[in-house]
């Protein structure tokens, strides 16, 4: 049986489920592990961020759904379905997402090893010479650290940790007889058996590295402990060891505060504890488990087939990082060009950068424009004595933080020193509370998050005694104050010593930090104040204009895109005529190119080289065109949850660069996917005669005079004009339409997917009962 209504539901709804969209996303990390024009350590590496996606996937998206499930509340997804069969959809799409992932490494990586000078190998698969040293690295590393635990009716179940591999160990006595010792539970039941997990230690290295003359074999730490698993069960029979590691629920809720003390910090040190004995939401598990292993899990665990992945590959493909640091193999990857020169500072502007911005902005694109600029006005600021304070908000950092380091000597230097470190920035928020402890050790005054918002807005501040004239150097962007992701993803920033950029960034510190409500800002556009409804009146606007014949337009660059109220402005604009273009890398819950609702609104992603990370928002604007940047996504949490900013664009050079940004993405033909009406992406390439257009490889050339040329409003809305066109004749020529590649199946296309469990009751009530309740944002 299948649930036919949840299907329909899909297809029909006006919106895209949120958590479906994300496994679509991945679907595309996952399509640059294919790509015949990347190394096979470049498809590695993202063959490994797939892992990484979908395990905090599930420990979040997942794991949010069971929160409603485990406690009995009711929830409905944007494509309308019930928290039931939207978890049986979501994860009858993981499973198959899982299947695809599995057979590109076995049919399309595996066999290249070999020939790149490397093999994975099980144990069984050394030289005698080799077993010996995988012998000693046992008995001397290995062995002192496992620590079997068993459960029986004398141990209670164990606590196995968050994302470990782990062996469940089915054994039986032997039968007495000479030389076997009498049994420290005697009365267990000769034949009778029992389970005992083995947790492999996660401070050890995935692979035990052996050099031979012409290869590297990498075994996994999985196999030698499993050669050796007689040596923890001595005198019985190991009738089963099978491989496993469960995911469990990260997913927790901090209780609303405006305390923001100590008590605080417990509260998120308290919460990282859950995710380490919360709920398991996955079990993945190699193929041909025990069933008396499985069917303790399902009953301790409370979990059925749909929560079991069965893995006939490297379970937790992370580990392959260790392969891509093998010092050999260094390099071998896509080699990351030399950062050129922003177009707004000259070189050797940067040598005196507080004296070139008294005159001039400065926009930064990232990794294609180094951060450099910013770290060492900081650094420079720490040490000049006509820096008086500094302001900073901090999301992320770098390991050997230089931002970190540059904050803690203007401190040293007696300089008043601000930082607002955001505690509640997912998996940093261990090193976040223990950087802040640091910074307030050396005098400077930190705050730790603002109550129940989480601060993603990314801002800095220097205050300079200029003679007579105090000046304020800002910065402001889309990135983390973070020198090493800084080379991996694309953002946008401005540095500027604009009077009307300082007011605003003035009060709007005096906001987060301090108890103010400032009438307005003129540059800034905040949440959770008032972002949703600036932008909805931008929107309107738009709207406004092209039902009076005026040129209008938007164009969005973001990384998610799923708020409703801002979708549905967007679906009245673009039945008023408005062409409306976004640029969305990950979750888009927009439906474009439907008939009566959004026929005129195009939809593509961006995914290859770097992640791509800005957000650059355009509106027409009756020709003076709207451009602003800065940290928040359109989503429910970004505008209801957050502390963000988006700062406008004011300066004409730096409006005409965006611009050039916004056209440039547009025209991507290498890394770019479509999205289709039913939420599938479609890969896009050249049409003939095109010329190839790569951004991530362009962005390093500057631009010539004639793109420049046409870096604007009215180049843009040129631009939209002839892309509309020419996707219309595309879609209207059925073999064209026939011959491009979909990446993921459709969403809506079967059920049971690796589960093969029986339609529930509850499901099938859930299903005929869809009023919207309980909306999960």
């Amino acid at each position: 049986m299948k649930l036919f209504k949840s299907a329909d539901l899909i297809r029909k709804s006006k919106y895209i489920s949120r958590d479906l969209s994300w496994l679509r996303f991945n679907y595309r990390v996952l399509d640059q592990a294919k790509d015949p024009s990347r190394s096979l350590f470049d498809k590695l590496r993202f063959m490994s961020i797939t892992s990484s996606n979908l395990d905090e996937f599930f420990m979040i998206r997942v794991g949010s759904l069971y929160n409603y499930l485990d406690y009995g509340k009711e929830r409905v997804d944007y494509s309308g379905m019930r928290e039931l069969p939207f978890r049986r959809k979501l994860l009858d799409f993981a499973h198959r997402f899982v299947n695809d992932q599995s057979l590109i490494y076995l049919n399309e990586l595996k066999p290249q090893f070999e020939k790149q000078g490397f093999s994975i190998r099980r144990v069984e698969e050394l030289t005698e010479i080799e077993l010996k040293k995988v012998e000693g690295y046992f008995k001397n590393t290995v062995f002192p650290l496992l620590t079997p635990m068993v459960y029986d009716s004398y141990h209670g179940f164990p606590l196995l940790m968050n994302q470990v591999l782990a062996f469940g160990v089915v054994t039986r006595e032997k039968a007495a007889g000479e030389g076997v010792p009498v049994s420290a539970t005697p009365d267990v039941e000769k034949g009778q058996e029992r389970l005992t997990f083995v947790q492999i230690p996660q401070n050890l290295t995935r692979f035990f590295e052996i050099t031979r003359k012409d290869r590297v074999v990498f075994v996994p730490i999985e196999e030698i402990v499993r050669a050796n698993l007689h040596k923890l069960f001595r005198n019985v029979e190991i009738v089963s060891a099978d491989l496993f590691r469960a995911t469990r629920n990260g997913d927790f809720t901090l209780e609303e505060s405006e305390d923001i003390d100590s008590d605080f910090i417990k509260e998120i040190q308290t919460g990282l504890k859950t995710r380490k004995r919360g709920r398991v939401v996955r079990v993945e598990v190699e193929p041909d488990a025990s069933p008396y292993l499985m069917s303790i899990l399902r009953e301790r665990w409370n979990i059925d087939n749909g929560n079991i992945f069965v893995i006939p590959v490297l379970l937790d493909m992370k580990g392959l990082n260790q392969i891509l640091r093998y010092p050999s193999f260094k390099g071998k990857g896509a080699k990351l060009p030399a950062s050129v020169l922003p177009l707004s500072l000259p070189e050797g502007a940067e040598d005196n950068m507080f004296e070139y911005l008294k005159h001039h902005d400065v926009l930064l694109h990232h990794p294609y424009n180094s951060i450099e600029p910013v770290v060492r006005l900081l650094e420079r600021a720490a040490e000049d004595p006509h820096v008086l304070g500094i302001k900073q908000t901090i999301y992320r950092l770098a390991e050997d933080s230089r931002v970190s380091a540059a904050l803690l000597k203007a401190a040293e230097n007696g300089k008043h020193v601000s930082v607002l470190f955001e505690v509640k920035a997912r998996f940093d928020e261990e090193r976040n509370i223990r950087e802040g402890a640091r910074l307030e050790k050396a005098g400077c005054f930190v705050i730790y998050g603002v109550g129940k918002y989480k601060t993603h807005t990314k801002m800095l501040m220097i205050i300079r005694k200029e003679g007579e004239k105090v000046t304020r150097y800002v910065h402001i962007g889309s990135g983390n104050y973070n020198e090493q992701t800084s080379r991996l993803y694309t953002d946008l920033s401005m540095l500027t010593t604009n009077d009307t950029y300082g007011h605003d960034v003035s009060e709007f510190f005096n906001v987060i930090t301090g108890h103010s409500q400032p009438d307005d800002y003129e540059y800034l556009i905040t949440a959770p104040r008032d972002m949703r409804q600036q932008l909805i009146h931008l929107v309107r606007e738009e709207a406004k204009n092209a039902k009076k014949g005026l040129p209008s337009g938007i164009v969005i660059k973001m990384n998610s895109l799923e708020d409703r109220e801002l979708i549905d402005e967007f679906y009245k604009a673009s039945r008023a005529g408005v062409p409306i273009r976004f640029i969305v890398r990950g979750i888009c819950c927009l439906r474009p190119g439907r008939a009566g609702l959004s026929e005129n609104i195009e939809v593509k992603s961006i995914v290859g080289e770097y992640l791509e990370h800005a957000r650059l928002l355009y509106f027409h604007h009756g020709g003076e065109a709207r451009l602003y940047a800065g940290s928040a996504d359109a989503m429910v949490r970004s505008f209801d949850r957050r502390i963000e900013a988006l700062f406008l664009i004011a300066n004409p050079q730096l409006r005409r660069e965006a611009i050039l940004i916004l056209q440039l993405n547009l025209l991507d033909n290498q890394n770019s996917y479509l999205m289709r009406e039913d939420g599938a992406y479609i890969s896009q390439r050249p049409n003939s005669g095109e010329p190839a257009i790569n951004i991530h490889r362009d962005f390093y050339r500057r631009p010539d005079e004639a793109q420049l040329a046409q870096a604007t409003p009215e180049g843009l809305l040129a631009l939209l004009h002839d892309q509309t066109a020419k996707r219309r004749q595309l879609v209207a020529d059925e073999a064209a339409a026939a011959a491009v590649a979909v990446v993921a199946p459709a969403i809506e296309e079967g059920d049971d997917f690796g589960q093969g469990e029986t339609i529930t009751d509850a499901e099938i009530a859930q299903e005929a009962d869809m009023a919207a309740t309980v909306v999960d944002e």
